[in-house]
């Protein structure tokens, strides 16, 4: 039973890890464009003010940075494991809206351009389902790795 406890800890430490880098790769490939080209992908999904999405556009990606780099370091991975989940479960949401309205739209993850198909549902759930796990596995230990 230790052993089958030890070895979820270390594949949360390494989705964890993986999530937090890319995490901070989208937040810095979305702050290297003009704000604008980020702020057209978030306006094609129909939801947003124009001004909620120029304000969505010029802090989500920094928030997507602190957050990759609390993931990283394990700095109050409560906060930054449900801040990561809440994130992707947000943004699966609206991606399999527009998928399923047949929208053919960016979606916005990683910059501009990629449109939203079944591979990008399959990895983005695939992050929401690790960053579920990590999420547990922060509340279930007391320590500061998780």
């Amino acid at each position: 039973m230790a052993s089958s406890s030890k070895s979820v800890r270390v594949a949360a430490i390494l989705i964890r890890v993986a999530l937090g880098a890319i995490f901070v790769y989208a937040g810095y490939v979305k702050l290297k464009e003009p704000w604008e080209l980020f702020a057209l992908a978030i306006s094609s999904y129909n939801l947003l003010p124009l001004k909620m999405v120029e304000l969505v556009a010029r802090t989500l990606p920094w928030a997507e940075v602190v957050i990759g780099l609390m993931l990283i370091i394990g700095f109050q991975l409560r906060i930054a494991a449900t801040a990561c989940s809440l994130l992707l479960l947000v943004f699966f949401s609206l991606m399999v809206r527009a998928y399923a309205k047949g929208m053919e739209i960016s979606c916005g993850c990683f910059g501009a351009g990629e449109v939203i198909s079944w591979r990008t549902l399959l990895r983005d759930g695939s992050m929401l389902a690790g960053s579920l796990l990590i999420t547990t596995v922060a509340f279930m230990r007391r320590g500061r790795t998780a």
